[in-house]
């Protein structure tokens, strides 16, 4: 009955009665357009559930499970006093950046337009019709970045005041519905605009030999999520890494005192920075994953609609859109048939849910691979003449490889940042002899844990190109980020526990109440860490992809001039390319840790400032209040001031490639910043995901141990790697994963352009 539930070309023909006979017809459309309903009405169900915790603080003892009434109404007015200053401080930075986003999209979009337009022999439609997609693009990525920051300000609070009460399924639940809000509603909105744009293009370009001008006037779609991703990542990074590292440099270093102590004036700043950076910059990049992988394997795909019909050249579509219902059923393991009922079930029931969901994706990526590709379809080589001749059951293996590959990937990446495991508590005691010791076993750790996903990586490339060229290794794509519902469930969970953690600390709750949000927030960072590894291998493949695709446009405007046998590395231009490419990483985030360190010293001596002149502040009972407002003024501006300059060498570099010295330069670009992004993003994100858990590893030691625990000497040395790592695992290392995307996507939207100059030889002629 499944089976031919979602055959798209079949009737589904049901007898329930001899005299009566149900048929039932489901295409593409239907499927694609019904699963974004259901991911839409999830995601509000799940906040309905959360809307119903009132904010109301109910403090009640471990030991007795009697709820306590003394102080009550006092902590309440200071929960809502923190929850609101943590919104407010989100809010008017996202509105800030979100100005700065919202005119640059006014102006590249006239660019998109004027280039594209005679790039295309003056085809204003193609020229029109990009640049929309770039705005739906760009829109659709910001709405997903405020959706998510507002649900994740609006739970912090309420994970803080279910973890007052006795249990853990309460506070578990909450923040993993909050992270559900975010992921099944992002999904849900990104497939829905991205197939209405579709289908608003078809009524231009009705015929199966124009779907190929659709599916390049729907690249810009991803350019406009990438780029937005762009400045979301690195401006909300350097906004959070700022407080974050100005708080602990002072603070803990200096000070002594807790992390998100309310006498610490960055304290809030540093709360605010975990729903601009970790939530909205997070989810912005994986929205432009999934908008260029299904724009990529659209491009390389085009042909297969002339042979199979409009259902079988939207299968990457309908890929994604069985994951939703995917990640619906497995979400149900997590909250209800397997609740976590201890500590010790809040990491295994995280990590349930990647294994669940890949596990059931497998055969259900058969059965959609069988109801809409035909049986035999082609497409054109992407080198070489002729076409290649398909089956369904090719392309879902594609598809599988992508699945298995990605949660290979995050497991391995679990192994090198868990302090369950023997690196990160190697890690910890090289504390022991000083933070340079920390330093360099930290380093050691990320370049190691680089080997492994790279030759995961390698095979899955290798086997979905030799399967089904490169609209495999597009289709691996798609499947790495098939279950990306529940990848961002788990990404904003992090977040949530982090804050409801600081908020708990802030409103000085029981320690009980701490150490709760502080276990969850432990097994938060370690699956987190497991989606970035995720999220960097998704976008290897997709840049890959999108460089296929690149090279499938070139050679298409050039009558196969150009490109015909693949792309000469050795030709002495695309070779220097290669190597200015492989530079890019480098200097990115060269300038985005400076940014960070630029921004963290003014932070330091803001919050010293504060402390020498108000000394009281200090006290176990302060009797003054330090001036967070000037922390958060200091992250909002050196957020938006020091998110440009790298933001614009990633977008203006290719282009200006492309426009110079043309395609062959561009090709070289595209693949040296690939080679070296996806390294050095694994080997930055381990790195200081590392250091982070070497820390959380020590502080849960007692003092008579050898690790000392809290405020020794090897504590101090833990949080110095730490403060190193954080804009290594949440500034510069995700923002990687869209350096190579951007580009690639960037050059593929202007391919014709750059072809246009000197018949793809730029204005230069080299």
């Amino acid at each position: 009955f499944f089976y031919h539930f979602y055959r798209s070309h079949k009737s589904v023909t049901m007898v329930q009665h001899p005299e009566v006979t149900f048929v039932l017809q489901f295409s593409a459309t239907s499927v694609i357009l019904g699963a974004a309903v259901i991911g839409l009405v999830w995601a509000f169900l799940q906040f309905l559930i959360v809307a119903r915790i009132p904010v109301e603080s109910g403090a009640t003892s471990e030991e007795t499970g009697l709820v306590s009434r003394s102080n009550d109404e006092q902590t309440t007015r200071r929960l809502v006093e923190i929850y609101e200053a943590i919104y407010e401080g989100a809010e008017s930075f996202l509105r800030a950046e979100y100005t700065v986003c919202a005119f640059f999209v006014a102006c590249f979009s006239v660019i998109i337009f004027f280039l594209i337009s005679w790039g295309t022999g003056w085809d204003l439609a193609r020229g029109f019709f990009t640049a929309l997609s770039f705005v739906l693009g760009a829109l659709t990525s910001m709405a997903s970045g405020y959706l998510g920051m507002k649900v994740a300000v609006f739970s912090n609070v309420r994970t803080t005041v279910s973890a007052q009460k006795p249990g853990w399924t309460g506070c578990f639940n909450t923040a993993f519905r909050a992270g559900a809000v975010m992921g099944f509603a992002l999904c849900g909105l990104g497939i829905m605009m991205l197939y209405i744009t579709m289908m608003a293009f078809r009524v231009h370009y009705p015929a199966p030999e124009q779907w190929v001008y659709l599916t390049e006037c729907l690249t810009g779609y991803g350019l406009g999520g990438s780029s937005i991703a762009m400045f979301g990542r690195v401006g909300g990074g350097i906004y959070t890494k700022a407080a974050d590292v100005g708080a602990d440099l002072v603070g803990k270093v200096v000070h002594g005192i807790p992390e998100d102590d309310p006498r610490n004036p960055a304290t809030i700043a540093d709360n605010v920075g975990d729903n601009v950076g970790d939530v909205a910059g997070m989810g912005s990049d994986l929205f432009g994953s999934f908008a260029e992988s299904t724009c990529a394997a659209l491009v390389i795909g085009n042909t297969i609609g002339i042979s199979g019909g409009w259902d079988a050249m939207v299968f990457p579509v309908v890929v994604s859109s069985v994951g939703i219902i995917v990640c619906i059923l497995c979400s149900f393991i997590a909250t209800h048939i397997a609740p976590v009922r201890n500590e010790s079930g809040v990491e295994n029931a995280l990590k349930m849910q990647l294994i669940s969901t890949t596990v059931l994706m497998i055969p259900a990526i058969f059965l959609a691979a069988n109801a809409f590709l035909p049986s035999e379809f082609s497409i054109a080589a992407t080198v070489g003449k002729g076409t290649i001749t398909l089956r369904p059951n090719e392309a879902a293996i594609c598809v599988v490889m992508g699945v298995v590959g990605g949660l290979t990937i995050g497991l391995i990446t679990e192994y090198y940042t868990s302090h369950s495991y023997s690196p990160v508590r190697e890690l910890a005691h090289s504390c022991k002899t000083g933070a340079a010791t920390n330093m360099i076993y930290g380093i050691a750790l990320g370049y190691k844990s680089v080997i492994i996903p790279v030759i995961v990586l390698s095979g899955a490339v290798y086997g979905s190109f030799s399967l089904c060229d490169m609209y495999g290794v597009a289709l691996a794509a798609i499947g790495m980020l098939s279950n990306l519902a529940t990848g961002l469930t788990i990404d904003v969970y992090g977040p949530v526990c982090d804050n409801a953690g600081g908020i708990a600390e802030m409103a000085e709750l029981d320690s009980y109440v701490r150490d709760k949000t502080d276990a969850l927030d432990a097994a938060g960072n370690t699956t987190a860490a497991i989606g970035k590894g995720f999220a960097i291998g998704s976008a290897a493949l997709v840049s890959l992809a999108l460089f296929g695709a690149f090279v499938t446009r070139i050679r298409t405007a050039s009558d196969n001039v150009l490109f015909e046998n693949g792309v000469n590395m050795l030709h002495p231009l695309t070779f220097a390319f290669l190597i200015i490419g492989g530079m890019i990483p480098f200097a990115f985030a060269a300038m985005t840790m400076k940014s960070v360190g630029t921004a963290a010293m003014e932070m330091v001596l803001e919050v010293q400032r504060q402390f020498d002149e108000k000394p009281h502040l200090l006290d176990a009972n302060p009797t003054e209040r330090p001036d967070y407002d000037a922390c958060i003024a200091i992250s909002t501006k050196a957020s938006l001031r020091e998110m440009v300059p790298p933001g614009a060498m990633v977008i203006f570099t290719p282009l200006l490639t492309g426009i110079l010295f043309g395609v062959g330069a561009v090709s070289g670009l595209l693949v040296g910043s690939l080679v070296a992004s996806v390294q050095l993003a694994i080997s930055m994100s381990n790195s200081g995901g590392a250091w982070d858990n070497a820390k959380k590893y020590i502080e849960k030691a007692t003092p008579d141990s050898e690790l000392k625990g809290k405020g020794s000497d090897i504590h101090k040395a833990a949080v110095v790697g730490d403060t190193v790592g954080d804009p290594f695992k949440d500034t510069s290392g995700p923002a990687l994963n869209i350096v190579m995307k951007l580009m690639a996507v960037l050059s593929l939207v202007f391919a014709d352009t750059f072809y246009a100059f000197n018949n793809g030889s730029g204005l230069f002629n080299l």
